[in-house]
């Protein structure tokens, strides 16, 4: 019998009849599942290992590029965190994985992070565009208080780390810091 299983549980079947004792069950399970978070995170970043999709390297080797440049330029953890994550939501978020690994890093990142991982594939989108001679579709932000940091991060880390001959630091060794990053969120404001 695994350890969930002998666990206490809620009693209710319907949220609306639980009781104190339930939300008190409920509470201390979730600090024992949040405390996880950081490993889940990690497994789920090593699944971008699989497949080039026709890119120079796979996902996992672009995120462990575009994290090290960061780290080796002197970015603080939370951006370096940020580098090693923004492509986190490609394999459930075909469509809008920015928004998937930008809703993940929510709670614990910056708002101007925060804005520049969700809005990431606009910036890198820019290259596409422009080689196949359509409007840079980042115009419609170019007002907004943080498209500096986004432009920076995709010209800086995103846009150059596919080099399939780049040194790269290994999952492992950005392993203490997703930790730190998902220890607790930040307050919010």
């Amino acid at each position: 019998m695994s350890n969930d299983e002998q666990r206490p549980r809620a009693s209710f079947t319907s949220m609306a009849d639980g009781t104190p004792t339930d939300w008190a069950i409920l509470g201390a399970d979730f600090v024992r599942f949040a405390g996880g978070l950081p490993d889940r995170v990690l497994a789920h970043l090593a699944l971008l290992a699989h497949g080039r999709d026709g890119f120079p390297v796979d996902r996992l080797t672009h995120s462990l590029q575009a994290a090290t440049l960061a780290y080796e330029d002197g970015r603080d953890e939370e951006y370096v965190a940020c580098a090693l994550l923004h492509d986190l939501g490609d394999s459930l978020g075909a469509y809008n994985h920015p928004d998937v690994a930008a809703a993940i890093l929510r709670p614990f990142i910056s708002n101007e992070n925060h804005w520049m991982v969700q809005h990431h594939g606009i910036f890198q989108a820019y290259y596409m565009c422009r080689d196949a001679g359509r409007d840079d579709i980042r115009d419609s932000l170019r007002t907004h208080r943080y498209f500096a940091r986004a432009e920076e991060f995709s010209a800086r880390y995103d846009s150059p780390a596919f080099d399939p001959h780049r040194s790269t630091r290994p999952l492992a060794f950005f392993e203490p810091i997703v930790h730190r990053l998902f220890a607790r969120p930040r307050p919010a404001g």
